[in-house]
C-alpha cells in the first residue's frame, strides 16, 4: 500500500527534477532500490527577449518630456534623453556627479558593474537638454554647496532610483505609452536601434558596458525580427 502511494506521488512532481531527486533519495532502499529519475535532466528555460519601445514611441516620450516645465520639468527631460542618448543603467544615471559630463565634447563618463569607467557620447538634443538643466535648473533644486549630484529631488538630494521610475511612467502615462515602462526599457530601446541603425555588436557592447558580448548578442534576435519585418513589407513575392 505505501509503495503505491509513494509512486502515485511521482506524477505530481514529475516536472520537477529536482524535487523528485531528493525525493527518491529520502526512499532510498526503504521502498525502492534504483532512482527512477538519475537521467533526467532539469528542463532547458528560454531566455526571454528584452522589451523595448518603437522609435516612434521614444520620440512622443521625449517629446512630452521637453514640453515640461519648470525646473523638475528640466530635469526629468534631461534624464529621458540622456537615458536613451547612452543607454545608461538607472544605477549608472542616478550615480553621476557634475564634473562626469562634459558639454564641450558631449560625453559621459560613467562607472558600471564591476567599477568598470566607460565614456559615452550623447547626440546634440540630449547634450542640450542636459546643459539646460545644469545651468536653468539643478541651481534652483541645490540647497548645499557642497552637493556633487547631477541629478537633485526637490529637497536637493540625489534621486534615487525609485524616483526615477516614477519620473518615466508619469511621462509614458502622459505620452499615451500603455505599457509597463522602466529605466531598463529605455537601455534596450537604445541597444536594439543602434544595431538597427548600422552599429556594430562590439560597438554596442561597449556603450553598454557589457563585460562579454554574449551578453550583448540578445539584442541581434530582435534586430532580426526587424529584418524579417522589413523583408515582408520589401520582397514582392512576400
Amino acid at each position: 500500500m505505501k509503495q503505491s502511494y509513494f509512486i502515485a506521488d511521482l506524477h505530481l512532481t514529475e516536472n520537477r527534477p529536482d524535487i523528485t531527486a531528493a525525493f527518491f533519495d529520502f526512499l532510498d532502499e526503504k521502498i525502492i532500490n534504483d532512482d527512477p529519475t538519475e537521467n533526467i535532466s532539469s528542463p532547458k528555460i528560454g531566455r526571454s527577449l528584452p522589451k523595448c519601445l518603437s522609435e516612434n514611441e521614444v520620440a512622443k516620450l521625449l517629446d512630452i518630456a521637453a514640453s515640461q516645465s519648470g525646473p523638475e520639468g528640466k530635469r526629468d527631460s534631461a534624464i529621458l534623453e540622456l537615458l536613451y542618448a547612452t543607454g545608461l543603467r538607472v544605477s549608472e544615471l542616478i550615480a553621476l556627479n557634475v564634473n562626469d559630463v562634459t558639454t564641450k565634447d558631449a560625453y559621459v563618463r560613467c562607472v558600471g558593474k564591476g567599477s568598470r569607467e566607460r565614456i559615452v557620447y550623447m547626440y546634440p538634443r540630449a547634450m542640450d537638454a542636459v546643459k539646460n538643466y545644469i545651468e536653468n535648473a539643478r541651481c534652483t533644486l541645490m540647497k548645499s554647496k557642497d552637493q556633487d549630484a547631477l541629478f537633485l529631488n526637490n529637497r536637493g538630494d540625489r534621486l534615487t532610483r525609485q524616483w526615477v521610475w516614477v519620473i518615466i511612467k508619469n511621462l509614458a502615462k502622459q505620452a499615451g505609452i500603455n505599457k509597463n515602462l522602466t529605466p531598463h526599457i529605455l537601455r534596450h530601446s537604445f541597444a536594439t536601434h543602434m544595431l538597427r541603425g548600422g552599429a556594430t555588436l562590439r560597438h554596442v557592447q561597449e556603450l553598454l558596458g557589457h563585460s562579454t558580448i554574449s551578453t550583448t548578442q540578445v539584442y541581434t534576435h530582435l534586430n532580426n525580427d526587424y529584418i524579417k519585418q522589413e523583408y515582408g513589407k520589401s520582397h514582392p513575392r512576400s
